[in-house]
């Protein structure tokens, strides 16, 4: 019934790993600087810098990041400090910290997860980058008065 054609000449099997491109950032890893993949990433332990991938990012109870996240999907347990951009589905489960500014398409959020900043769920909802001022390292949007036409 299975044709066991792993077998080399000297009758010893060959194993085949799966050919999936996960990445794993393990508990007690701290990786300061970017992180930039094609396939999923799962983070446990500690990134100071981007992280980004075509595909799909998981923070781990134990994870956390901060810097900015980029990505197809995220699932987030962990501690996130800074933007994030999810082109479909962006999930906050159980005890999952974010502050910052969220960007995506689809937003869930579990009832013990906490959220601290705006979330643009549209992009011309997103405030242009022309206007954002910087103030003692933080940035923030600039609030333009309305002009009547006249000059003072």
């Amino acid at each position: 019934m299975f044709n066991n054609n792993n077998r080399s000449s000297k009758g010893e099997s060959k194993s085949i790993l799966p050919s999936s491109n996960v990445n794993i950032i393990g508990s007690g890893t701290s990786i300061q600087g970017d992180i930039v993949c094609e396939g999923d990433i799962r983070i446990d332990g500690q990134v100071n810098g981007l992280v980004s991938t075509k595909a799909k990012i998981v923070v781990g109870p134990e994870g956390e990041i901060t810097g900015d996240l980029v990505c197809q999907s995220a699932d987030i347990l962990g501690r996130v400090t800074g933007i994030i951009k999810v082109e479909e589905l962006l999930f906050l489960k159980s005890n999952a910290l974010v502050k910052g500014d969220v960007y995506t398409a689809h937003f869930e959020m579990e009832p013990t997860a906490k959220f601290n900043g705006r979330c643009y769920m549209e992009p011309d909802e997103a405030p242009a980058a022309s206007s954002r001022e910087v103030n003692n390292g933080r940035s923030f949007v600039k609030e333009e008065a309305a002009t009547t036409g006249e000059e003072s």
